[in-house]
C-alpha cells in the first residue's frame, strides 16, 4: 500500500543493523544551533550533514531527544554536522538550509514545517548535488531522496484502539477528535489510522463524534482554546478525547480540570514525561512510544552512507509522496498504558523512572509496579 497510506514494505528490526552507536543523552539543549567537527580529513573532504529541526512547540522531543542523539551519532561516526531549529519559521528554515549548503553540507536531514517549503528546500538542494532525507515527516510532492520515520498510520490505529479499550462499548459515548497540525502530513496519517478504528464505531452507533478539529502548528495553547470551545458546544458532554499527541492531550485534560469535570479517557503520543505522569494519575489513558533513538540511529547511518557515496542498505521500504516512490525506513510504534510503562523504563529515549515518579506521582508509580 502506498502513500497516502501506501506502503510497500515495513521495516523489520534488521533494518537497523547499520545504525550508528549513540551515547546516552546529555547535551545542553539551550542553544538552537549546534555544530560538530571531525578530526578525520577524510570525512571533511566529503562534506558535512545538516539537520534542520522544525520548532520547539509541536513537541519537546526535537530539542530534548532528537538533537542530542543526532549530534552524538554524527560525532561518534566522525562526521561533521550542524543542527539548527527554525522555531516554526519557514523562511528561517529555508535560509538555514541554504547556509548549510554554502558551508559544505552534502546531506540535509529535514523535518519540514510544511510540504511546500520542504519541497522548495529539497529542490534547491538537488540543484546543487545535495542529498535530502525527509526526517520523521514526509514532504508531499517533493524530490527528497529518502524518508525515515515511524509507521504513522499504525500510530493512529494504536491511538484509536487505545481509546476504544479505555471506553469499552459505552453506547452513545460522545467523542471529540483533537487532531494535529493540518500542514503536517504525519497528522493526516495519524488521523487516517485512528479514524479507521473509530468510524465503524460511529457508523454502528456505539460512539458519536461530536467534535473534530485540527490544531494549527500543534500549538498546545490553541488546543486548549479549541477544546474549551468543544466542551462549550457540547454542554460539557464529552466522554472521550482522541488527542493526537501528549501536548494536545494535556490541553484537553487542563480544560476538563478547569471546569471541574470528571476524568475521561484521553489519548496521546510521544511518551513524554508529562504524558506518562498523566497516565499514572488517571488523567490520560494511553500514549504511543516511538523509540526516537532508533530513528536517529537509522537516520544517522543513512546520512553517513550517503556522505560516503555508498548505496544505503537499510532503506528497504517505499512510500509514495504523490510525486514518486521514496526509499524509506519505517519503524514500529508501540502503545503504552499504565500497565506496561514499566516495560520501557531504562530505554535510552524514555523518561527516567526518577523523573516520572517525582513528587505526588511516587505513590501512583508504586501502585503501577514501577
Amino acid at each position: 500500500m502506498k502513500f497516502k497510506g501506501r506502503k510497500q514494505l515495513v521495516l523489520g528490526a534488521a533494518a537497523l543493523a547499520l545504525a550508528v552507536p549513540v551515547a546516552a543523552c546529555g547535551s545542553d539543549n539551550s542553544n538552537k544551533s549546534d555544530s560538530g567537527s571531525s578530526s578525520s580529513s577524510d570525512s571533511k573532504s566529503k562534506g558535512s550533514v545538516a539537520v534542520l529541526l522544525p520548532d520547539s512547540k509541536s513537541s519537546t522531543r526535537w530539542e530534548t531527544v532528537d538533537r542530542p542523539f543526532l549530534k552524538k551519532a554524527f560525532d561518534a561516526a566522525g562526521v561533521k554536522s550542524t543542527i539548527t531549529n527554525a522555531e516554526g519559521d519557514k523562511s528561517a528554515q529555508q535560509q538555514q538550509a541554504e547556509q548549510a549548503i554554502t558551508n559544505g553540507a552534502k546531506v540535509l536531514l529535514l523535518v519540514n514545517l510544511d510540504s511546500g517549503s520542504g519541497a522548495a528546500i529539497a529542490a534547491n538542494a538537488k540543484s546543487q548535488g545535495v542529498k535530502v532525507i525527509d526526517y520523521d515527516r514526509l514532504t508531499l510532492k517533493g524530490d527528497s531522496d529518502y524518508y525515515v520515520s515511524f509507521d504513522n498510520e499504525k500510530v493512529g490505529k494504536l491511538q484509536g484502539q487505545g481509546l476504544v479499550d479505555c471506553l469499552g462499548n459505552k453506547k452513545g459515548a460522545q467523542i471529540a477528535e483533537l487532531n494535529g497540525s493540518p500542514t503536517d502530513n504525519n497528522a493526516t496519517l495519524f488521523k487516517n489510522g485512528y479514524d479507521s478504528v473509530l468510524k465503524p464505531k460511529y457508523a454502528d452507533g456505539t460512539y458519536k463524534k461530536v467534535a473534530d478539529q485540527s490544531v494549527p502548528d500543534w500549538d498546545n495553547q490553541k488546543a486548549l482554546t479549541i477544546f474549551e470551545q468543544m466542551l462549550q458546544k457540547s454542554s460539557n458532554k464529552i466522554d472521550g478525547v482522541l488527542a493526537a499527541n501528549d501536548g494536545l492531550g494535556n490541553a484537553a485534560i487542563s480544560a476538563l480540570k478547569q471546569r471541574k469535570l470528571p476524568q475521561i479517557p484521553v489519548t496521546g503520543q510521544d511518551a513524554t514525561l508529562e504524558g506518562l505522569q498523566n497516565i499514572l494519575n488517571g488523567d490520560q489513558c494511553m500514549t504511543v512510544y516511538k523509540a526516537i533513538k532508533k530513528e536517529t540511529d537509522a537516520s544517522a547511518a543513512l546520512a553517513v552512507q550517503l556522505l560516503k557515496g555508498e548505496t544505503p542498505s537499510n532503506a528497504t521500504a517505499s512510500v509514495n509522496n504523490g510525486n514518486k516512490d521514496v526509499p524509506s525506513i519505517l519503524l514500529e510504534p508501540v502503545a503504552v498504558t499504565k500497565d506496561n510503562i514499566k516495560d520501557y523504563i531504562g530505554e535510552a529515549d524514555f523518561p527516567k523512572k526518577e523523573d516520572i515518579c517525582a513528587g505526588k506521582v511516587a505513590e501512583k508509580c508504586t501502585a503501577a509496579g514501577l
